[in-house]
């Protein structure tokens, strides 16, 4: 009698033994997906291409940002270090250039044929 009791409290049940069949089952399957996904090369090759991508648009932004800085902060040190007079000089002659336009183009229609005629006689 005892001998049957220690091969009964050893022994599983049915519904034990389903519970480990399933279990192993569970585990087989992560296992097989881990391996297929370490084998899947084009898989892996897409995740780096698109990490990679993600990356070079980071970077494309971050430098694109220091570059509008730049900018930014290299037109304000114009505008800071121009002399006040300049710039109204400069604003003046804009508003003559745009008042006497047909002139302005007169000569440099003329400008352009004097060149022209230049180069011509050049290559004779």
């Amino acid at each position: 009698m005892t001998h049957e009791s220690r091969t009964n409290i050893g022994t599983p049940t049915p519904d034990e033994l389903r519970e480990q069949v399933e279990r192993t089952r569970d585990e087989l399957g992560q296992t097989i997906e881990a391996l297929a996904g370490k084998a899947d090369i084009k898989a892996q090759a897409k995740g780096k291409a698109a990490a990679v991508k993600q990356q070079a648009a980071d970077k494309t932004a971050v430098v694109s940002d220091q570059i509008r800085a730049k900018a930014q902060h290299a037109a304000q040190l114009v505008n800071d270090t121009t002399p006040e007079q300049l710039l109204d000089k400069a604003g003046r002659a804009a508003s003559v250039a745009r008042a006497n336009r047909k002139p302005l183009l007169a000569a440099g229609a003329v400008l352009v044929v004097l060149l022209l005629v230049r180069r011509s006689r050049r290559s004779r």
